[in-house]
């Protein structure tokens, strides 16, 4: 919005209708913010690997492996919001992980509101900042008290809850005017919106702005619940590591060959990540009577940290029953990656950089082989059909 705002961008456009041609490149700015932040991901990315100790080989890895995901490319070259998610997210990860390092408080406050910004984008942000609180917890049980928990309340509660509302209060700000979402609101609401039926009815008292952001909230979680429309490229949790199903993103029909762009992730990175999230799992699992008995050393801790992440990023959408799509997978996958790391850490200096030397090539051709499905290149129908692997891409 403040992009658009800066380059005096218009929306007289509808984006209603996929392959649409566009009046004019003014939309292109909107895409600026998006890329930059894919840009800057896998950066973060490396400089997390390195705060989890891991060696610059696995971490280069880590690193590049998401540079090389095809999904990742192209959720991040649209107007869309997973790549703001992301880079505030795992941005939160590493300075936490920093501020654990040096102890520099600032460095928490810093990580508390980039957690905000990712729960301000969408929902499932939230599991940053509760990776963050929870790590806390465990770490310094005993010291829950006095200074301690004052510090820790202020700045991994009341600092991102203030954020998240902020970004309501503009948003009030700015939308002040009646429009096609007021069906969803209750009359007090209308009440506070300009040229709105209920703008101008006297009976009705309208509600204060932080009564707003409360319905505002639950009408979004209502929202979300009441969609039962299915969809051809939606997808269950249980197929994401395995990239069952894709989702066709855009198309073009030329006089020989047709444009396409598919959200279709670089198999390499994702097939090798579920093999390290698996392997993370069953070493979790075998290890588990050694963390009764005594304390976890540091890579036990990654390991348990990596896996839980990704739990937690993958099993609420178990309980969810409304249309879910493959991009939902996208900072679960982050931390298979990782784990795929680890995995690669545990193999030996020498076999780390053989096979990550290997994977890294392997992934480089074919992300080159996707790269025509990423950027939207003229095919032909049989070159296409040679990159559908299999009948659930399509």
């Amino acid at each position: 919005s403040g992009m658009g705002y800066i380059t005096n961008f218009q929306p007289t456009f509808s984006f209603a209708n996929i392959g649409e041609a566009f009046p004019d490149h003014a939309y292109l700015w909107l895409r600026l913010l998006p890329t930059l932040a894919g840009l800057l991901l896998p950066i973060i990315i490396w400089f997390l690997a390195r705060e989890l100790g891991l060696s610059k080989t696995a971490s280069l890895v880590a690193a590049l492996f998401i540079a090389l995901d095809n999904a990742l490319l192209v959720q991040s070259r649209f107007i869309l919001l997973d790549a703001f998610l992301l880079l505030f997210g795992f941005s939160a990860l590493l300075l936490y992980f920093i501020f654990r390092r040096t102890q520099r408080i600032e460095l928490l406050a810093a990580a508390g509101a980039l957690a905000a910004l990712a729960v301000s984008v969408k929902w499932t942000g939230a599991t940053f900042l509760f990776l963050i609180i929870g790590m806390e917890i465990i770490s310094y049980w005993r010291r829950w008290q006095g200074l301690w928990l004052v510090n820790r309340v202020l700045l991994l509660f009341v600092v991102p809850f203030i954020l998240y509302y902020i970004s309501f209060a503009i948003h009030f700000a700015l939308l002040n005017k009646t429009g096609g979402g007021d069906a969803f609101m209750t009359p007090q609401f209308r009440k506070t919106l300009v040229g709105s039926q209920d703008a101008a009815n006297p009976a009705l008292k309208p509600l204060s702005e932080f009564e707003k952001f409360i319905e505002l909230n639950k009408e979004m979680y209502l929202s979300n619940a009441r969609l039962t429309a299915s969809h051809p490229y939606s997808s269950t949790w249980d197929t994401w590591p395995f990239m069952v199903r894709t989702i066709y993103y855009w198309n073009q029909d030329n006089m020989l060959e047709t444009n396409r762009i598919y959200l279709i992730g670089n198999p390499v990175v994702w097939w090798l990540a579920a093999l390290g999230i698996i392997h993370a799992l069953l070493q979790l699992i075998a290890e588990v009577p050694g963390y009764l008995r005594e304390s976890m050393n540091k890579r036990q801790k990654v390991i348990a940290l990596l896996v839980g992440a990704y739990l937690i990023n993958l099993l609420p959408f178990v309980g969810i029953h409304r249309a879910m799509f493959l991009y939902h997978y996208f900072t679960a996958l982050i931390f298979a990656v990782l784990a795929l790391a680890m995995l690669i850490e545990s193999l030996g200096e020498i076999h780390a950089k053989r096979f990550a030397l290997g994977a890294i090539a392997l992934a480089t051709v074919v992300f080159l082989y996707f790269a025509p499905l990423s950027y939207g290149l003229p095919m032909s129908e049989s070159w296409f059909n040679r990159h559908m692997w299999f009948s659930t891409w399509r």
